[in-house]
């Protein structure tokens, strides 16, 4: 079973800069789309950004322009690029595969923007 580890959460600046990796415990192979979620203070989880196998991105309307997500197959890794930060962006994001699924969910990383 494929576990997924995110990291790189932090403290930003609004309209500063935050860099998520979302680490496989084995290839992606089996995965075809991988996503990163995420979930602030009392509302649902949501999908952000989405990576087909073949590369093709998709975005929620509320970061497109401003996230950016990539993968790296060789190294069972996904990353989301996340510039322009906004206090709305202040949530635990998570990376899953797209649609997601219950047993790869982890602990997310936790990412605030505040001045």
């Amino acid at each position: 079973q494929v576990q997924l580890v995110e990291s790189g959460g932090g403290l930003g600046q609004p309209g500063g800069s935050l860099r998520l990796s979302c680490t496989a415990s084995e290839s992606f192979f089996s995965i075809d789309a991988m996503g990163w979620y995420r979930q602030a203070p009392g509302k649902q989880r949501e999908l952000v950004a989405s990576i087909s196998g073949g590369g093709s991105t998709g975005y929620a309307d509320s970061v497109n322009g401003r996230f950016t997500i990539s993968r790296d197959i060789d190294k069972n890794t996904v990353f989301l690029q996340m510039n322009s930060l906004k206090p709305e962006d202040t949530a635990v994001y998570y990376c899953n595969a797209v649609p997601f699924r219950r047993e790869y969910w982890g602990q997310g990383t936790q990412v605030t923007v505040s001045s």
